[in-house]
């Protein structure tokens, strides 16, 4: 398999392939990337060029940010691929418009793995980033199932779980779990800055403000890239916490703030508590229908076999 782009989650997934000695070359158009890739893992884990890298290749891991995967899509239509296809972009229906448009007739399997940290690029890298990971593979209406099925097994290979969503319905639940997070981890690092007492705050922060503003410290142009290409599920997500936090604000003014608020903050401590939910294993078959209704229910796969898999569905 080849993976194309090897900053954090793909030259993760190159040595996570590498450590379990799955037959796999990396790209990188940075020539940089490509000498330490070439240095850690040897010259034969690294392609000199895109067509290299992909000749043979049985699957082709898309792993670059949003704003690099039309070049990368057309470099890969000008070498005539189309086959078996995924990609880790934060966003899947733009990928999705993308490749029916620049590389039409490639088996795309949308993809991606719900893992990173704030660092980026290859030196962050680490094998063991992706092992457990919630990893959504988008099953659209023009997706064959048994290309799916290939990615998935793939995917639960290197370690993943395995969530089957269509591209809608994944960037509407990540604008709510992860994108609006890193506009949320902004505004409150931008605020706790303010004078006049922002040098004061600054100094006092500790466990609170350092675990909800981490993801803030994420390069400027990866956070752009997420949020601005699934604007307006985000935007539609920000809508609804400019509402939450007006009710707080209402609670804050009301004669006893202390007792008003104290409803509204029990409701998000059962849910945080409750969080990841519990779930039972479950066997079920591999049609479509069965596959997403898993998925919007919260579960994932954890096996796939010839006719069935095995799963962890949530309690309803």
């Amino acid at each position: 398999m080849a993976v194309l782009g090897l900053g954090l989650i793909g030259g993760s997934l190159l040595l996570r392939l590498a450590n379990l000695q799955v037959s796999a070359i990396g790209y990188d158009a940075d020539p940089a990337t490509r000498a330490a890739v070439a240095e850690r893992l040897g010259a034969g884990a690294m392609a000199a060029e895109l067509a290299s890298a992909i000749e043979g290749a049985d699957l082709v891991v898309l792993a670059v940010p949003l704003p690099a995967v039309p070049v990368v899509l057309s470099a890969l239509a000008d070498v005539g691929y189309r086959g078996l296809l995924t990609d880790v972009t934060s966003v899947k229906d733009p990928v999705r418009a993308l490749v029916s448009t620049e590389l039409a007739g490639a088996r795309w399997v949308g993809g991606h793995p719900m893992a990173g940290t704030e660092s980026s690029g290859y030196g962050a890298a680490d094998a063991d980033l992706l092992d457990g990971c919630a990893w959504a593979l988008c099953l659209d209406d023009e997706t064959a199932l048994d290309d799916w099925l290939a990615v998935a097994r793939w995917v639960l290979e290197v370690g993943g779980r395995v969530t089957p969503l269509t591209s809608e319905e994944h960037d509407t639940a990540v604008a709510r779990i992860s994108h609006l997070p890193h506009v949320v981890a902004a505004a409150l690092t931008i605020g706790a800055a303010d004078e006049p007492v922002g040098a004061a705050a600054l100094g006092l922060a500790a466990g609170s403000f350092r675990d909800a503003t981490r993801v803030a410290a994420t390069r400027v142009a990866l956070t752009a890239a997420m949020c601005g290409g699934n604007a307006l599920a985000v935007t539609a997500e920000l809508d609804a916490l400019i509402h939450r936090l007006t009710e707080a604000r209402q609670r804050l003014t009301a004669p006893d703030p202390m007792s008003a608020l104290a409803d509204w903050l029990e409701d998000a401590r059962a849910i945080r508590a409750h969080w990841p939910p519990p779930g039972a294993k479950a066997g079920l078959g591999l049609d479509r229908d069965t596959l997403l209704a898993l998925g919007r229910a919260g579960g994932y796969l954890t096996a796939i076999h010839e006719t069935s898999a095995e799963a962890v569905r949530p309690p309803t």
